[in-house]
């Protein structure tokens, strides 16, 4: 008879012996803030190791994606990067949704920058479904290459302290601390992911033979 078509869910490139696909997990990071604090900078730093000098905003969202290892698992990490102007505030909400982890980034020259932190963090928890009280989150304090500090480290730091996330200062200029932010946060979403899939996969071993789900697919 005919050859089946594959199905959405069967491989469609052989996996070679070497990388173990049943463990590669794939992350959907997403970083925001306002407007002009070098979003796409940082995501370029530490995908591309270069330094993205281009002023063009960010609209909507653009995707860059990196695969790391963390714990000898293999990451990809698919990282959004997002615009920060007000008037896309509604557009970029819909990107958070299935986020395992975000960055919040401000301009530590610029304090409302830092300010509107507070907005953006519960637009986002507001947005994604609450799963628990800790999302995976990070704060980046960009450019602090600039000597015209208007946020102090220790300001940003007590925020970031009540609301139990971890703060780095960066830069994306000078690549200072882009790479162990964007690690800490890929640990984070890694072990929540992991748990939530734990629990799931006890959940789903506690049904016995009659509450199987049928088969849906063939």
């Amino acid at each position: 008879g005919p050859s089946p078509v594959p199905t959405a869910l069967s491989p469609c490139c052989p996996q070679g012996p070497s990388m173990d696909a049943s463990k590669k997990v794939d992350l959907k990071i997403i970083i925001i803030g306002a407007l002009g604090v070098g979003k796409t900078s940082l995501l370029h730093q530490y995908v591309h190791k270069t330094f993205y000098e281009d002023y063009r905003t960010t609209l909507g969202a653009s995707i860059l994606t990196k695969v790391v290892a963390v714990d000898s698992t293999p990451l990809k990490l698919q990282i959004w990067d997002t615009g920060g102007q007000e008037r896309f505030r509604s557009m970029v909400s819909t990107f958070y949704k299935g986020s395992d982890g975000c960055m919040l980034a401000f301009d530590v020259t610029d304090r409302e920058s830092f300010e509107a932190l507070d907005n953006w963090r519960d637009d986002f928890l507001d947005k994604v479904i609450p799963r628990e009280q800790d999302f995976p989150m990070v704060v980046l304090g960009n450019k602090i290459d600039l000597s015209d500090r208007q946020v102090p480290k220790e300001t940003a730091s007590a925020w970031c302290k009540e609301k139990d996330i971890p703060y780095f200062e960066v830069s994306a200029k000078n690549n200072i601390n882009v790479a162990e932010a964007f690690e800490t946060l890929a640990k984070q979403a890694l072990s929540t992911y992991k748990g939530i899939f734990e629990s799931y996969l006890t959940d789903s071993i506690k049904l016995t033979a009659n509450d199987k789900p049928k088969q849906s697919c063939c």
